[in-house]
């Protein structure tokens, strides 16, 4: 529902003050501050050195890198949600600079993506002409609000002068390996140097001289830090691409359009994240990141201790990971998981002699049978394959394995419930101790074997249990060998010793396992960057050198990817890349001695998160055509330094809706990077601020279609459109929900400073809130105050008094040094709400107090403003004489003499019950406060005579009396 404030739009009559702050004048005096502070580069930030370099002054200041997530150039344009952080960011920067910062507050596009292609395919608009438009709006709306970014710094990711160097970083990941024993990344050039030198054992015997270039290259693919290789993977018939597991919902779809999400096995680019595990949890600790944050990252990274097995399989083995391998005794089948790439080695033709029934799936062959299996659950999502509750459903896959502690032969299913995205894609199953193999167990008959002494009283024998039992005090049993005995052991001493036989025979070995796996980093889509990758006629993959960087997207005719029927699972992805066979089929001297030579280029593109992984760095030296960043203007503004152990951006300000994507992948980048000397910053992001969103009620008929909000009416409490009852629900706000306001109509209505503050008022910034545009002019009303106490609304002249601050009010001065001690403290904690709470009570103060404000309370007014409302404190500052921005003025201290109360109540109370309030210095001793309390005349008239028995002093605010 859209309400309109008439005092502030209406025009100015004959009998309205002539220069009264209204939406028109706010509008004027906005605009131009907004040209001032562009023509005068107000909010450039100088480097060290370098093109950008400046004041040196300014330089040699503490420095602050302020940073909000990258925003994507929607068409739709912004609604009052969007701004919510810039704003805050923007504050806060502000703030910074006036207590003596040099301040980094920029703001460039992450403009390639999935959305701006689907635009295209559907409009028939290039994508970057559609991405072009959308940034320009965004740029417009968004300078109209007065953000104060340094737009000397400002970039998008399609620009090809910052690809050039996504690609590079690219070829440098391409180019390494990590070193387990060193724990950090090392060009591939030195594990070559160690094979070819024997230093290092070629797997499987031989020398690297002899190797074949085919079998070098596939050997150094098993190290190198981005590899390809043909995996399960999520394929999305629908959108016509593979999508990364973080970019799958919960259940089975796309998070983009919502389509069907199939497991399939292709070749495609991955980023070996899986390395930086430990690190990366490790590094955790250091960071100013909200705990909740934290722990997706700990969840998702999923570190777990246990040991690996290995089950022997015809002269091969099965490698599973427990975090029991106390248990192993009680193994009585294996299950792989359907995507698991041993399922077909170990098939047979045939079904061995004896195989029951129940197991085949009525299939006559093995391999009908797992084929069967394997569509069936391709169909379904992680969670369903997971779910507690649902019939557990598999197959024999003809094959038996030798558990190591017994000898058994033991046979092999494949299995819905087992993922290949946890530990190896392949579990033993000890059906006494979990749930879902002892359904399993039970549907398929197999045998169950007690091997933990059950704690609560149901026997020993698995036949009569109605569920498994699991526990980590109980004792273990029928769990012994002619080597080795767990019996009469707790689980503890019993997993240090199943381990150390399991080493000692080679059986296996105690390991750590992560739920975290490699990063998918390839998608079959036009818009993104090009990988600079070309293969030759053995198909061996070759790096572009850096001299034929940056690799341009190609123009094409046809820009849209091949989708298909969005449950079709048995179809494979067409990129829109390699129907250009000019550009695909390139003759190229790579400068590695060959000369000319032919190669094909890579057709996938890399996912919309390569271009947000590195751009807090190029932020930093955006003009930079000879170095991914100068290490110096880095070190300045990024590098380690007390409170930043790992270095980093001081504050980044975003949604936690990034928790695991963004923010994983860009910390597995900058230790890339910083492994390889590149930079000095370990960590991309110090401190992470998760900003609440932005709600608006949502309308909806009585075929649950949203209507528009503006068009509702509320009677007697209900909701009506077009005279139908709709109701009405808090939510998201948007386009397609037909709530949306855009912050060009509450500019329009009020100014761009009463929406600054409206939204910084609305609540902490870290909690979501309603919009509510009835209440912005609650805001807009605190500005006319604030106007009215400075200038004359008749005249337009100066109305403050010009008197020294010896002269002012001690009330006035109190009151002037309490706001300025309080607002300090909370835009430094980014209480945003409080500060203006505060501003708002000096003010009013002043209002109540009448007259012309004091020239020295009315300047520090406009000083504490000057962050919140920037146009309005810059025009009034103007107007105060003063021939400098407000922007690099310093901001108020208080003076600590007026911050003390000079009194504060102490409340006495007799048996619970207050009985006189007191009015005490706030350094009374307590000895000085029972006095004065007892010699209270109306708590001598509350006792009536009454003995004492007991008198609790807390001073200066409270004393309790305990009759006799």
């Amino acid at each position: 529902m859209s309400e309109t404030n008439p005092a502030a739009t209406a025009p100015v009559t004959a009998d309205a003050a002539p220069h009264r702050y209204t939406a028109a004048m706010a509008a004027e005096i906005e605009a131009r501050w907004q040209d001032f502070w562009d023509a005068e580069g107000t909010y450039a930030a100088p480097n060290p050195k370098g093109d950008l370099a400046g004041d040196p002054e300014l330089v040699a200041r503490p420095k602050k890198f302020i940073m909000d997530m990258f925003p994507y150039p929607s068409g739709a344009g912004l609604h009052v949600g969007h701004p919510l952080g810039y704003i805050a960011t923007d504050v806060f920067a502000r703030f910074q600079r006036m207590t003596g910062h040099n301040v980094l507050h920029t703001l460039g596009f992450d403009a390639f993506g999935l959305p701006a292609e689907q635009y295209a395919v559907q409009t028939g608009t290039h994508p970057r002409a559609s991405t072009e438009a959308n940034m320009k709006n965004m740029v417009s709306q968004l300078r109209r609000l007065g953000l104060g970014h340094d737009k000397r710094r400002s970039f998008a990711t399609i620009d090809p002068e910052y690809y050039k160097w996504t690609q590079w970083i690219f070829l440098q990941i391409f180019n390494s390996w990590y070193d387990d024993e060193a724990k950090r990344a090392r060009p591939i050039s030195e594990l070559v140097a160690q094979f070819d030198s024997g230093e290092r054992a070629v797997p499987g015997g031989g020398t690297w001289s002899a190797l074949t270039e085919a079998e070098r290259a596939d050997l150094l693919g098993e190290y190198r830090l981005a590899y390809a290789s043909d995996a399960p993977v999520n394929w999305c018939p629908g959108l016509g691409t593979v999508l990364a597991n973080e970019e799958v919902t919960a259940d089975g779809r796309s998070e983009r359009g919502n389509f069907p999400v199939f497991k399939s096995k292709l070749r495609q680019w991955n980023m070996r994240i899986t390395a930086y595990a430990d690190r990366l949890l490790d590094d955790l600790d250091q960071l100013d990141w909200p705990e909740a944050i934290k722990l997706q990252q700990r969840n998702w990274i999923g570190r777990s201790e246990g040991a690996r097995v290995d089950f022997p399989v015809d002269g091969e083995r099965i490698t599973v990971f427990t975090t029991r391998p106390d248990t192993l005794f009680g193994a009585t089948y294996m299950v792989l998981a359907p995507e698991h790439p041993l399922v077909e080695k170990f098939t047979p033709a045939a079904w061995p002699e004896g195989t029951r029934d129940a197991w085949t799936g009525g299939h006559a062959t093995p391999a009908e049978a797992v084929a069967a299996y394997r569509a069936q659950a391709a169909s379904k999502s992680d969670v369903e394959r997971q779910a507690e509750a649902k019939d557990k459903t598999g197959v024999f896959i003809g094959a038996y394995a030798t558990n190591p502690v017994n000898g058994e032969q033991v046979p092999v299913f494949v299995a819905d419930y087992v993922l290949m995205g946890y530990g190896t894609g392949a579990i033993m199953a000890v059906p006494a101790g979990d749930q879902r193999d002892f359904e399993f167990a039970r549907a398929f008959e197999l045998p169950i074997r007690c091997i933990v002494e059950p704690t609560d009283g149901r026997g020993t024998d698995p036949s009569t249990w109605e569920s498994a039992f699991a526990s980590y005090d109980a004792k273990i049993m029928n769990s012994s060998n002619d080597e080795v005995s767990l019996d009469g052991l707790g689980v503890v001493e019993a997993k240090e010793r199943i381990t150390e036989w399991l080493e000692r025979t080679g059986a296996g070995a105690g390991t750590v396992n992560f739920r975290l796996r490699d990063w998918l980093f390839s998608r079959q889509r036009y818009w993104g960057e090009p990988f600079p990758i070309v293969y030759d006629e053995d198909g061996i993959a070759h790096p572009l050198p850096a001299s034929m960087l940056p690799l341009e997207l190609p123009e094409v005719e046809d820009y849209s990817p091949r989708t298909f029927d969005p449950d079709d699972a048995d179809t494979k992805p067409e990129t829109p890349l390699s129907r250009n066979e000019d550009w695909v089929h390139v003759t190229l001297d790579l400068g590695d001695g060959r000369g000319p030579r032919r190669y094909r280029r890579e057709t996938n593109t890399m996912p919309n998160w390569a271009g947000s992984c590195w751009y807090e760095l190029r932020y930093l030296d955006p003009h930079n055509s000879e170095q991914l960043v100068d290490p110096e203007i880095e070190q300045y503004w990024m590098g380690p330094r007390e409170g930043l152990p790992h270095g980093g951006v001081d504050l980044y300000v975003g949604g936690a809706e990034h928790a695991v994507l963004h923010l994983l992948y860009a910390r597995f980048w900058s230790k890339v990077l910083f492994d390889l000397g590149h930079v000095s910053s370990a960590e991309p992001f110090h401190k992470l601020f998760n900003q609440g969103m932005i709600q608006a009620y949502v309308y909806r008929d009585g075929r649950g279609i949203a209507v528009p909000a503006a068009e509702v009416e509320e009677r007697d409490g209900a909701y009506f459109h077009g005279g139908e009852k709709v109701s009405r629900l808090l939510g998201k706000m948007g386009k397609s929900l037909k709530n949306a306001v855009t912050p060009d109509e509450i500019c329009a209505e009020y100014g761009a400073d009463t929406l600054r503050l409206y939204e910084m008022a609305m609540g902490p910034l870290d909690v979501s809130r309603p919009w509510d545009t009835r209440a912005v002019v609650g805001q807009f009303r605190l500005l006319q105050r604030l106007w009215r106490n400075v200038v004359d609304e008749n005249t337009g002249r100066l109305s403050v008094a010009d008197v020294a601050e010896t002269d002012v009010d001690a009330d006035t001065l109190r009151a002037l040094h309490k706001a300025i001690d309080g607002v300090r403290q909370d835009l430094e904690g980014m209480r945003f709400n409080t500060a203006i709470a505060k501003v708002t009570e000096l003010n009013n103060h002043l209002t109540k107090v009448g007259g012309p404000v004091p020239r020295p309370v009315a300047e520090r007014l406009v000083l504490l403003v000057a962050p919140l409302a920037p146009h309005v404190a810059e025009e009034l500052w103007r107007k105060l004489g003063h021939t400098s921005s407000v922007v690099h003025e310093g901001f108020p201290v208080a003076d600590p003499a007026y911050v003390v109360d000079e009194t504060v109540t102490c409340v006495v109370q007799i048996k619970g019950k207050v009985k006189a309030r007191l009015e005490v210095s706030p350094s009374v001793s307590e000895e000085d406060l029972e006095k004065a309390a007892l010699a209270d005349e109306k708590v001598v008239a509350a006792l009536g005579g009454a003995g004492i028995r007991k008198v609790i002093v807390r001073a200066p605010k409270l004393v309790n009396i305990v009759p006799a």
